[in-house]
């Protein structure tokens, strides 16, 4: 009986993840992309595992992994990388469905639960393009997993699985400090209960530090090359410029409106109802208090993080919480089917489960005609803000590569274009992947990047009287102040030449 249960949640796992791993595959983004994404696939390429905003945002877990995809022989370098996302978003929504079918023993409410998930429109928009969050949820789904199978079983070794799981997840991203902080109550209460021994959580402990060995990395070689060691552990907490943001204790009233405008766009269908069924039949299901409450702190905290949060796209941060809200999702239905009898019941919540497809196939253009602003103040050619952003999936979408492939033939022989954090990466990748005029300067002031301080006003006047000079966008905080004051700027195709 045993082996045949096991049969059937081995097939029902690897049914969800090549469902959802072929959806993922088949939305992802095929090339070169901007901003964050831009500057993943540069570091990449140079196989660099540090990055230049500081450690909290280095991810070097990832980076290891992505930089292995250089050496496949086949398909074209930017695509590769995008489907690390695609592959590890996969396997954390098969995961989802792995916790919930082990939990409660049905595939209904696992069900759900995963596809609510994956359809979710910023968890199913980073699986699409190259990032790190992907690869930080299937590790936290699988903290939960073993917590689960502790509680139920009370056998150490998943306790061993779980510190192993939470250091390779500080290794990629730091949201994993929150779990982290949770897991340390957790075993405090075991162990003084005695519950579990010292060399148990000595073990924990060197499980853990091995999974985080990439990021200890960082933070031991940074600490000896600068000998500032407060500064190496804040870089590693906040990064370079974010501390203020991450403790950030005040809220606008747009920044409310807005983070319940994610929380709509997320979950566009009345199967959000099964969320509060969920915490009405979580205590009734749960395997053990210690579990519940655990899952309740991780639901609470990622919540908050994200909602007072103050960085520009801060709608990323909500992932972990929307993890969450699944797992309450498909708690939910399994609450409501104990009360309500009948097919007819669960067929209506598997429809309602797809309405998020719809409702991201009209945003864009219900948006445009409403007015509704993004938050973005310039336009990029080959970019329809309202499709890019509200529409999750990304086939067939090349606009980065065809902008940088435009702005670059478009330019002299040895001409300087001045780029913000979103564009300077299609334009460098195009020159150095795919060879494309290298004799075009590149500045930038984003990242690793970072070459302005060679292309400042110190030089400016010398250089404008040497070589044609250009930006991307002539708008501030996108462009050099100095320039700004210098110069006017005429349109030249996708981008601008600055003249007297």
């Amino acid at each position: 009986m045993v082996n045949n249960n096991s049969k059937r949640l081995a097939t029902g796992y690897f049914a969800v993840l090549v469902a959802v791993a072929a959806l993922y595959i088949a939305t992802c983004a095929p090339g070169l992309l901007w901003q964050d994404s831009g500057m993943i696939q540069y570091r990449v390429w140079h196989n660099d595992i540090e990055g230049g905003l500081g450690l909290a945002l280095s991810h070097p877990l990832f980076y290891i992994l992505a930089i292995g995809t250089k050496y496949v022989p086949f398909g074209q370098f930017a695509y590769r990388v995008n489907l690390v996302s695609a592959i590890a978003a996969a396997v954390a929504v098969a995961n989802v469905f792995l916790l919930l079918r082990l939990w409660l023993g049905r595939n209904i409410p696992a069900l759900i639960a995963a596809v609510t998930l994956a359809v979710s429109h910023t968890f199913w928009r980073h699986a699409c393009i190259a990032e790190t969050y992907t690869l930080y949820m299937t590790l936290f789904v699988a903290e939960l997993i073993m917590l689960l199978q502790y509680v139920k079983t009370s056998r150490v070794s998943y306790l061993y699985w779980l510190g192993l799981f939470n250091g390779l997840a500080i290794a990629d991203h730091m949201f994993a400090s929150i779990p982290f902080m949770c897991y340390l109550v957790f075993l405090a209460v075991l162990l003084g209960k005695k519950q579990i021994k010292l060399k148990h959580i000595g073990l924990i402990v060197v499980l853990w530090v091995v999974g985080a060995l990439p990021y200890e990395y960082l933070i031991v070689k940074n600490i000896i090359q600068s000998g500032n060691v407060a500064g190496t552990l804040a870089s590693a907490a906040f990064g370079s410029n974010w501390q203020g943001a991450v403790l950030n204790t005040c809220l606008s009233l747009r920044i409310v409106k807005e983070n319940f405008l994610f929380l709509l766009l997320n979950f566009p269908t009345p199967n959000v109802l099964l969320f509060f069924a969920g915490c009405f039949g979580l205590f009734k299901f749960s395997p053990r208090r210690a579990f519940t409450n655990i899952l309740l702190a991780l639901l609470i905290l990622f919540f908050i993080f994200a909602f007072r949060y103050t960085v520009v796209d801060r709608y990323a941060f909500f992932i972990p919480f929307y993890f969450v809200v699944s797992i309450f999702t498909g708690v939910g239905i399994h609450f409501l089917q104990s009360k309500i009898r009948g097919k007819v019941f669960v067929y209506v919540v598997l429809i309602f489960s797809m309405l998020p497809v719809a409702a991201y196939a009209v945003a864009p253009k219900l948006a445009e005609n409403m007015g509704l602003g993004l938050g973005t103040k310039r336009k990029i050619a080959y970019r329809n803000d309202y499709t890019y952003f509200l529409q999750p999936w990304k086939t067939g979408y090349r606009g980065a590569q065809h902008f940088a492939l435009q702005a670059l033939d478009s330019v002299e022989k040895g001409a300087v274009i001045y780029a913000d954090g979103t564009t300077v990466y299609p334009l460098i990748l195009t020159q150095q992947v795919e060879g494309r005029r290298r004799d075009v300067t590149i500045v930038s002031r984003h990242g690793t990047v970072n070459n302005l301080q060679d292309y400042n006003e110190d030089v400016i006047d010398k250089l404008f009287a040497e070589r044609a000079v250009y930006v991307v966008s002539a708008v501030a905080g996108y462009c050099p102040q100095f320039l700004l004051e210098r110069y006017s700027f005429v349109p030249a195709g996708v981008i601008y030449r600055a003249v007297k």
